[in-house]
């Protein structure tokens, strides 16, 4: 599936949560063109070609439903789009007089005429291109938004044609820095933190590995990322191979190994949305994403830990957690504190709604340590957070991501593809913004490569040590 500006949950997560999200205050359909973008009620049909009326109808749908929309100049959707359009042409040999940005005013209805009637002159002159400059303008529309919760899911067969439930995509491992999203927070040095399978898991690495050069480049230069290191994270199967320069910490051996992305089973421990173990008197549990009935099922396990002996605490482990359906980060807060606000959701004019507790939850009346990392997005953010404003216990780790601009509300385009941001912007208990700036730990824990080779925890060896104090 190709997502630009993708959300935190796939597809198929997102809209099971339009179910169960807040219902947002402007309606979810607009009209444009005589068609009317809604929430979708079931899986979309087959995808049809996209063309300028459905980047229409997208750009009326975000100007009536996106967060900002009302107070947005649409001006920058138009020329976003349009500077796309002029290097998609560029990039497939062409260029045309008629490619000029039409003059914009303000009006947003006049804007998008004259807008339409350029593009329709530049295709008449390359028809085999329609498609392929709808889809570019499109894309730059919705990554004009700079929103992280903002995406445009389409493409859905061309993707991973053989991709089964299961597989893993890419290089088969993990590093130190949470996919492409935050290189601009990354610590040097770069290294292996698990190895998942694939092409890596042929390759011999390790965690612990320290990858020196990514196709020669090096990952960070004067201490800051660069560019380089997004090619760890490949998402097309026509991806070319990627050369890494390895060091071996423990032995002091260097060598080059040339992965090729490809699909690989991941380990069954990896598709668990849940795990949960007894550490002597501590109840662990590790959650990866706020699936529907997740919370039930970290309160069920929790419950059979806890039976016929007495807990120290809880250890709730949410690093990597790719976040997902709010109603479900709420109710598992809800098993730790009653009868307060964990969040806000508001309007660009500062009216918000304040998401509570739902007090007819069981409290476990245990303390709590929950582990962040900078892979904690969207709705585990709202965990850690009102964990740390509400003082519900204390967060261990990294900070988190700071991918919290608000819960993503899909909307159906008429070539069934799905269109989906925020309706509104999301808070901390406290309204404090955390969106850009993630949750600070109570405890700045960060691995190490050498704990990664050992396969230690520091993270989780200094939760349990402040729950034993």
């Amino acid at each position: 599936m190709t997502v630009i500006r993708t959300a935190t949950a796939g597809l198929a997560l997102l809209l099971a949560a339009a179910c169960t999200a807040p219902t947002p205050p402007r309606s979810q359909a607009s009209t444009a063109g005589g068609t009317v973008c809604t929430a979708p009620q079931s899986a979309p049909g087959e995808e049809k070609p996209t063309t300028i009326d459905v980047v229409e109808q997208a750009y009326f749908c975000i100007l009536a439903n996106y967060y900002s929309g009302a107070t947005l100049d649409a001006r920058s959707l138009l020329i976003a789009g349009f500077i796309a359009l002029t290097q998609e042409l560029n990039r497939n040999g062409h260029d045309v007089p008629e490619a000029t940005m039409p003059a914009l005013k303000g009006d947003r209805k006049a804007d998008w005429t004259a807008f339409e009637a350029t593009f329709r002159k530049v295709t008449d002159q390359v028809p085999d291109l329609h498609v392929k400059l709808a889809v570019a303008t499109l894309e730059a529309m919705v990554a004009s938004l700079d929103d992280n919760h903002a995406s445009w899911a389409h493409d859905v067969k061309g993707r991973h044609p053989d991709y089964y439930e299961g597989d893993g995509y890419g290089l088969g491992l993990q590093a130190n820095v949470d996919g492409d999203r935050n290189l601009g927070v990354a610590l040097p040095p770069l290294f292996v933190t698990t190895v998942q399978g694939g092409a890596a898991q042929k390759a011999g690495l390790r965690p612990g590995d320290i990858i020196e050069s990514i196709n020669g480049s090096a990952p960070f230069i004067d201490g800051k990322a660069t560019p380089a290191i997004a090619a760890l994270f490949p998402r097309y199967p026509q991806d070319p191979p990627v050369r890494l320069g390895i060091l071996r910490e423990s032995t002091g051996r260097r060598w080059s190994v040339s992965l090729k992305p490809g699909l690989y089973q991941r380990d069954l421990a990896t598709l668990q949305t849940v795990q949960s173990k007894l550490l002597k008197d501590v109840a662990y549990v590790r959650l990866r994403g706020f699936a529907p009935d997740s919370a039930n099922r970290v309160l069920k396990a929790i419950s059979r830990l806890r039976t016929s002996r007495t807990l120290a605490g809880v250890v709730l482990d949410l690093r990597g957690n790719s976040g997902g359906q709010i109603t479900e980060s709420t109710r598992l807060l809800s098993a730790f504190i009653h009868g307060k606000v964990t969040h806000y959701l508001c309007t660009v004019d500062d009216k918000c709604e304040s998401l509570r507790t739902d007090d007819t939850v069981e409290l476990l009346n245990l303390p709590l340590i929950v582990l962040t990392d900078r892979g904690c997005v969207s709705a585990c953010e709202h965990v850690s957070s009102a964990v740390k404003d509400l003082r519900i216990g204390k967060l261990v780790g990294t900070r988190t991501a700071g991918l919290m601009s608000g819960p993503a509300q899909p909307y159906l385009l008429s070539n069934n593809t799905v269109l989906a941001f925020p309706s509104r912007h999301g808070l901390g208990a406290d309204r404090e913004e955390i969106n850009r700036i993630g949750v600070a730990p109570d405890h700045h824990v960060p691995l190490a490569p050498q704990d990664a080779a050992a396969g230690r925890d520091p993270a989780l060896a200094k939760a349990l040590t402040l729950l034993h104090k």
